[in-house]
Formats: structure tokens, sequence, C-alpha cells
């Protein structure tokens, strides 16, 4: 039985261990490996440290299918429609740009949600708060080294993680990637923002009636969600959670500023743009430096093949483009090399 290493928890890697668990079913043993203490990657949700209130999506908001994507990826939309996962996204989103016939869909139990149906249906070895630093090529196999100190071995091996981290890898990647590839992954640019989630009490009343809003005329906030509302969740005696994401160039300016210190920035701006806001219970800031892919991987399928015995590829939005279709995209792709390998 072939052991498969799939490094990182977010969409394209629990995509990819769902697609080749049903592809290759009992023949093949999938670990999957993230750094982070739960799944989701951009994808995740965040719960309140008091639990009365409602979880809040720090990353990804929705799901927007363009026509071409809701016929081409349709059973993926369809399996996650009948599975409750994704629903049509009802509520108002000030400011929304929509495009030609795209549909809009939201998660009612958080963005997190996508990905651990995915995962559950790959039925994975997941293990969390595993860093690979190092990869090396012991003959047929790869031996991955953890920050722990420990070290496994497995057949193959699929990198999910940002681009930035797969450079960062000791051991014998480095020698592995060509002149042209190493050129290719450090062309990768990616956007840079701060996201806040503000957790309120049950008794909150917001003054305003929109789920969501696009901000166009502030240098600091460019999205504003009440995430109940855009989830399409009624939660009776839970508190409402407010997501707050920054732009792009004050992501970039603030990037190498503590959380801890651009948090107050980011608060004042909002009262400004929502004056009368009430007084949360608690915030959470999350600081994303690897927000979305601004250049992706030029002349790419949708996977990088680094080695192919032992087989070592890389896959993720930045091999393809920075949404959900873009992350199935790149899964298929990753699944057709592993399947010629295996």
């Amino acid at each position: 039985m072939s052991r498969v290493l799939i490094v990182g928890a977010g969409l394209t890697g629990s995509l990819c261990a769902c697609l080749l668990r049903r592809e290759l079913q009992s023949k093949v043993q999938i670990v999957v490996w993230d750094k982070a203490r739960g799944s989701g990657g951009r994808m995740s949700t965040s719960r309140s440290p008091d639990p009365s209130s409602h979880s809040a999506d720090l990353g990804a908001q929705y799901i927007t299918a363009t026509p071409a994507y809701a016929q081409s990826h349709h059973s993926f939309y369809s399996e996650l429609l009948s599975a409750g996962v994704l629903q049509p996204l009802l509520g108002q989103v000030e400011g929304l740009k929509q495009k030609d016939d795209s549909k809009n869909y939201t998660t009612p139990l958080g963005m997190c949600s996508v990905v651990k149906h995915f995962l559950s249906e790959s039925e994975a070895d997941l293990f969390f708060e595993c860093h690979v630093t190092g990869l090396y090529r012991r003959g047929a196999s790869w031996e991955v080294q953890r920050k722990e100190g420990d070290s496994e071995t497995f057949d193959a091996v699929v990198l999910t993680m940002p681009v930035p981290q797969i450079l960062q890898l000791q051991g014998d990647v480095g020698h592995f990637l060509s002149v042209h590839q190493k050129q290719q992954l450090e062309r990768v640019v990616y956007s840079s923002r701060f996201a806040l989630a503000l957790f309120f009490p049950p008794d909150t009343v917001f003054s305003f009636s929109w789920a969501a809003r696009y901000i166009t005329d502030n240098s600091c906030i460019c999205y504003i969600a009440v995430d109940a509302r855009k989830r399409n969740a009624d939660a009776p005696g839970f508190g409402p959670s407010l997501v707050i994401h920054t732009s792009v160039p004050f992501g970039l300016e603030h990037l190498e500023r503590d959380k801890e210190d651009v948090q107050p920035i980011i608060l004042q701006e909002l009262h400004k743009l929502l004056p009368g806001l009430p007084q949360p219970i608690s915030i959470k800031c999350q600081k994303w430096r690897y927000s979305q892919v601004l250049t992706s991987v030029q002349d790419c399928p949708g996977h990088m093949t680094v080695l192919d015995r032992p087989l070592l590829v890389c896959g993720g939005d930045a091999f393809s483009h920075s949404n959900f279709d873009g992350c199935v995209e790149s899964a298929l792709s990753v699944l057709s090399a592993l399947k010629a390998s295996l």
C-alpha cells in the first residue's frame, strides 16, 4: 500500500485527499499534515472564546461560481449543495459587483465546513500542529522532517502550502527544482491583509440591515460582514459576529507590524464607518501574509512536478487562481500526477 503525504489541510489539500481516496480506495494510505491547530487554511472559521457568540469566517467569505465553472465543476457544487454544506447567498451585500450570470454561495456552518466535508470523505489520517521543515530523498521514498524534530517516510508527497514556504524547505527540494521551476516559483506574488472578528453578546442589535458591505472610500477597510446574516444562518441565543477585512495596500503597509499594534487602527476606522457600534465581548485579529495570489505560476497545468520517482508535486491556488474553482482545478491536476505515479 502506497503512503501519500499531503501537506496543508486547506481546500486544495482536502479535496486532493478526497479525490485520491475515491480513485484508489483502499490501495493508498493518505496522511494530511497541517501546521495550524485546525483545518481550513484560508477557508478557516474562528470560534468565539465566549460560547454565546456566533463563529466568524476570517478568510474566504463566500463562493462565486461563474457559468463556465458551474458547468465544468458541476459535480462538486452539486455534492456540496446536496450535503447542505453550500446554500445560495441570499443576504443583502452592498457594493457587490455581480458579473455575468455568476451565482454566489454561502456556508451555513462556516467556510471551513467545505474543507471538513472533503477531509471527512477522504478518511485521511489527519494531524495538526505538524510543521514540515525539510524533505530528504531516501531511495524510492521521501523522508519528511517536522519542526518537532521527528520524521516519517512516504512514497509520494504533495505540497499545498503557500509557495514562499515551499521555497524555504530544507533538504533536497531545492536540488530537484530546475532553474526554470525555481524562477517560476520566485515570481509568485501574494496580496496581504488583516482580518478582524468582533464577537458580541446575545442581546446585541445592529442598526443596519445588510449582511455584508464592500467599502470603496476607506484606505484601511474594504469589507464588513455580519457573519450569521451572510450565511443565512438564523442563530437564536447567539450573539452576532462582525468580520472586517482590510484593503491590500493597508495590509502591505503594516505587514511587518505586530497585529496587536494594527488592531486599534482598524477599530478606529471601523467606528468611523459604523458610529454607535456596540461593545464586543472579544476580538480576534488575523494577519494573512498570503491572502490571495496576485501573480500565479505561469504556464502551469495546476500543479508542478518536482520529481517523478519518488513523486514530489506542488499544488494549490498559486498554480491556478485564487478561488474555489482554482483550488478544484489544482486538486484535479495533482490527482492526475498521483494516478500516473502510484
